[in-house]
C-alpha cells in the first residue's frame, strides 16, 4: 500500500482526510510537466494571466461555506471564523493582481546617449509552495498566485493538516482555465521534500513554518543556487504606552485579546508578550482579563464557540508545559482553566490563560508558544519596553499603542522586527511587504517586493546603429 497521508481532526481526535502520498514516478513527471507548461505559460501576455487569476479568485468566493467548514474540520478554527480567511485571501489576492502590470513593468533607468536600457522581469521558472495549516488559504495565496501571474509554473506542498485547502486552489485554477502543468497541488512526505529541494529542478522555494523545519529546508537546497523565501514563526510583542487616555486604552485591550487569542493563538503573528506602562498596568491587566474570561471553548463546529481547539494535543502540551514552568518560577495564572470544561489537562482542548509576574528567564516570554497564552509585564519607560521587545531571536512583528505618533516612529525605527503596527495588530497589509528579520526568515512577500522575488532580472542594453 503507497504511503499515507492521513488529517486526525483536532475536533473529535477522528481521521478526517486520508490521501496517497505522491509516488516518485508521479513527481517525477509532475516536474517535467511543470516545466513544459512553464516555457509556453511565460510567453502569455500578462492579461490572459490576470484573467485567469481572477476567475480563480471567484471559486473561492462561490464555494465559501464548503470551505470554511473544512477548515474548521482540519485544524480546528471556529466556524464562525473560517470564512473570514477567504476574505483575507480575496484582499490580497485581488491588490496583487492589481499592483501586477505595474510591478512587473520593464524598469527604466533613464535615457543614455546612442541608445537605450532597461531591467526586465522575468519569472524565475518553478516555483515551490510548502504551505502551512494554521492559515492554509492565507499563506498559500501570497506566493502561487504572484508566482503564476509573474510566469511562474507552480508545484504545491499543503500541509499535511489541511489537504484539502491545496486542492481547492489547483481546482480553481483549473476550471478557470490555467493550462494544465502549472498548478499542481501534491502531497509529499518530508524525505520527498528535502529531495525535492536538493534535487536541481526547483528555482524558488516560499516555506512558512517553525524555525527548526526553516533550517532543515536551507540545508536540504543547499548547493542548489534557488531562492528560498522563509517565514519562521514570531514571537511578537505589544508595547502600551503611558500616553494612551482612557479610550485608547480600551482600544488596546480589545485588540490585544483578540490578537493574542484569535485562532487560539496559532498566528505567527499573533501578540505573545505584552509590555504595559506602570501608569495603565493595573487597569490594563483588569480589563484584558475580564475580556478573555468571555470567550467560550468549544466545538468548533457551533456557531457559539469563540475558542477551538489546538491543532493537537501535542501543541497543546506544549504550551500547558511553558504555562506550568513559569508559574512554577513565580508566575501568577489570572485564568481558572476549570472554567473551561473541555480542557481536561491533555488533550487539543486548551483553555486561554493570562500571566503575570512574568519576566525573561521563562520560556513563555522567549520561545514561541503558538498558542492561547500570553504574558503581560510592567515597564518604567520607552528604554525599558524596547529592550524587552528586542530580547527575541524572532522579529516578524511588533505593535505600539499609544497617541504620539512622532513617538510611536521613533520607537518603531529601533524595533528590530518585519513589521511595526501602530494602535492595531495581527494584520497583513498586502500593499505592504511581509518580511522579518533575526531567525524569522528572509525573503518578502506580498507588494510590489512579493513578485520581485518570483522573478529574475535581465539587462538590456541596445545600440543601434
Amino acid at each position: 500500500m503507497p504511503d499515507q497521508l492521513r488529517c486526525i481532526s483536532p475536533v473529535d481526535n477522528k481521521l478526517y482526510v486520508q490521501r496517497c502520498l505522491c509516488s516518485d514516478s508521479e513527481l517525477a513527471a509532475a516536474l517535467a510537466d511543470a516545466r513544459r507548461a512553464q516555457r509556453d505559460w511565460q510567453q502569455r501576455p500578462l492579461g490572459e494571466r490576470i484573467a485567469i487569476a481572477e476567475r480563480a479568485l471567484a471559486y473561492f468566493e462561490e464555494h465559501r461555506d464548503i470551505i470554511a467548514e473544512q477548515i474548521s474540520w482540519q485544524m480546528g478554527r471556529p466556524i464562525q471564523y473560517a470564512g473570514g480567511e477567504i476574505n483575507g485571501l480575496l484582499e490580497r489576492g485581488r491588490y496583487m493582481l492589481d499592483i501586477a502590470p505595474a510591478a512587473l513593468a520593464d524598469v527604466e533607468p533613464g535615457p543614455i546617449a546612442g541608445g537605450e536600457h532597461f531591467i526586465r522581469r522575468n519569472p524565475v521558472g518553478l516555483v515551490l509552495t510548502v504551505a502551512p495549516w494554521n492559515y492554509p488559504l492565507l499563506t498559500t495565496v501570497n506566493s502561487v498566485l504572484p508566482a503564476l501571474v509573474a510566469g511562474n509554473a507552480v508545484l504545491l506542498k499543503p500541509s499535511a493538516q489541511t489537504p484539502l485547502a491545496g486542492e481547492h486552489f489547483q481546482r480553481a485554477f483549473a476550471q478557470a482555465g490555467l493550462p494544465q502543468g502549472l498548478l499542481q497541488c501534491l502531497h509529499l512526505g518530508h524525505q520527498q521534500t528535502r529531495a525535492l529541494l536538493n534535487g536541481g529542478e526547483l528555482d524558488f522555494c516560499s516555506f512558512t513554518g517553525s524555525v527548526a523545519a526553516g533550517a532543515d529546508m536551507e540545508q536540504a537546497a543547499a548547493g542548489s543556487f534557488m531562492g528560498l523565501g522563509l517565514e519562521l514563526g514570531g514571537k511578537d510583542p505589544a508595547y502600551v504606552r503611558a500616553d494612551l487616555d482612557s479610550n485608547g486604552l480600551a482600544s488596546a485591550v480589545s485588540n490585544l485579546v483578540d490578537g493574542a487569542f484569535f485562532n487560539s493563538g496559532q498566528s505567527c503573528c499573533g501578540i505573545e508578550r505584552i509590555y504595559v506602562a506602570r501608569r495603565h498596568y493595573k487597569d490594563f491587566c483588569e480589563a484584558f482579563i475580564a475580556e478573555v474570561k468571555q470567550y467560550r471553548l468549544g466545538n468548533p463546529m457551533e456557531h457559539s464557540t469563540s475558542l477551538g481547539p489546538m491543532v493537537r494535543a501535542s501543541a497543546a502540551n506544549w504550551v500547558r508545559g511553558q504555562t506550568k514552568a513559569a508559574l512554577a518560577a513565580g508566575a501568577r495564572a489570572c485564568i481558572d482553566s476549570s472554567g473551561f470544561a473541555l480542557d481536561n489537562g491533555d488533550g487539543a482542548y486548551l483553555a486561554p490563560q493570562v500571566l503575570v509576574d512574568v519576566n525573561h528567564s521563562m520560556s513563555v516570554m522567549r520561545e514561541e508558544s503558538f498558542g492561547p497564552v500570553v504574558g503581560i509585564m510592567p515597564v518604567a519607560d520607552d528604554r525599558q519596553a524596547l529592550a524587552l521587545m528586542n530580547d527575541s531571536d524572532l522579529g516578524l512583528s511588533a505593535s505600539i499603542w499609544s497617541s504620539d505618533k512622532a513617538a510611536a516612529l521613533a520607537l518603531g525605527e529601533q524595533l528590530q522586527t518585519g513589521t511595526v503596527f501602530i494602535n492595531r495588530c495581527d494584520y497583513l497589509d498586502p500593499a505592504l511587504a511581509w518580511t522579518g528579520v533575526k531567525n524569522t526568515g528572509r525573503g518578502a512577500s506580498l507588494s510590489a517586493l512579493g513578485y520581485h522575488q518570483l522573478t529574475q532580472p535581465k539587462s538590456y542594453h541596445i545600440k543601434m546603429g
